[in-house]
């Protein structure tokens, strides 16, 4: 039997060890897919509660009514302490040492939309690798020229993105008006129930992320945003660019969020008239009527 063979065999020996050992939480797995959904139950027929972006780094944990994850499945909490349901196949298995774009890496980050990865440092050649969202971290392991970052991807491959597609890490959180542009940015995105990515944010994910850009770890949810110890009370009448608005039918009843950007208009991502990341204006119906909470972060 040659070395090669004996390698390959012992591989294919490891994975569904690696596969098991997850079940009890000890392996860490990283996302491998550009978004992925996280369910608030084991199956593709519950909702989506949430998502995971390509290089988020996850360990499965299980709720508390449970004992086992389903063939195929892992109960994970995302880095803001989300919890949701994946497929497994998404992810891929972390080497406890390793830290995919970790702190002391260096990277680059999407800063577009979205951006392609090719396989090499041509558009013409063939299909990009991938298409990542915004905020995607990717380890930089070379350049060629100004135009390209060559990176290396959660499965050991290399691709080649381009430099207007990305940024190097912030090393100084966003002001409250470069976080109001930022915003801006988005306006047109669609809406997406459950979404945290560029590809497509719910009312909340897109709040998230703006104040995160900005510094501020926030909560996941519009409901938990708005009681958060993070956050001071503000009334309508004080209102400063930045501040956070939730609607519904009361404070006890939030079902909607958005940022105000001064002149008495905010933006959102909402599913009113058009679906989508718009601009809107807190006099007009029926957000006048449906506002009941104003928050600043601390």
């Amino acid at each position: 039997m040659t070395f090669l063979l004996s390698l390959r065999i012992l591989r294919l020996c490891l994975i569904p060890l690696l596969w098991a050992t997850s079940a009890y939480g000890q392996a860490r797995w990283v996302a491998a897919q550009p978004v992925v959904n996280m369910y608030s139950a084991p199956t593709l027929d519950a909702d989506v509660v949430s998502q995971a972006i390509y290089g988020t780094t996850v360990q499965p944990t299980l709720p508390k009514d449970a004992t086992a994850a389903p063939e195929g499945w892992m109960y994970i909490k995302t880095p803001d302490d989300y919890p949701g349901w994946v497929q497994r196949q998404q992810f891929l298995p972390l080497d406890p040492k390793e830290d995919y774009a970790g702190n002391a890496k260096k990277v680059v980050v999407v800063a577009n939309r979205g951006a392609n990865v090719y396989r090499e440092s041509d558009v013409t050649k063939h299909a990009p690798i991938l298409t990542l969202p915004f905020e995607v971290a990717l380890e930089e392991t070379g350049v060629e020229g100004a135009r390209w970052h060559k990176v290396r991807l959660v499965d050991g491959r290399e691709g080649w993105i381009q430099s207007g597609d990305v940024q190097q890490r912030l090393t100084q959180p966003l002001t409250i008006p470069e976080m109001i542009a930022l915003a801006k940015r988005f306006i047109g995105v669609t809406y997406t129930w459950g979404g945290r990515s560029s590809f497509g944010y719910d009312c909340s994910g897109f709040t998230q992320m703006l104040m995160r850009e900005h510094g501020v770890l926030m909560p996941r949810d519009a409901d938990i945003q708005a009681a958060w110890s993070g956050v001071e009370a503000v009334d309508r009448k004080d209102l400063k660019p930045g501040d956070l608005l939730f609607f519904g039918d009361s404070v006890k009843d939030i079902t909607h969020t958005g940022m105000y950007i001064g002149n008495g208009e905010f933006i959102h991502d909402t599913t009113h008239d058009h679906p989508m990341v718009q601009i809107s204006r807190l006099d007009d119906q029926p957000w006048t009527r449906i506002l009941v909470a104003c928050r600043r972060p601390k």
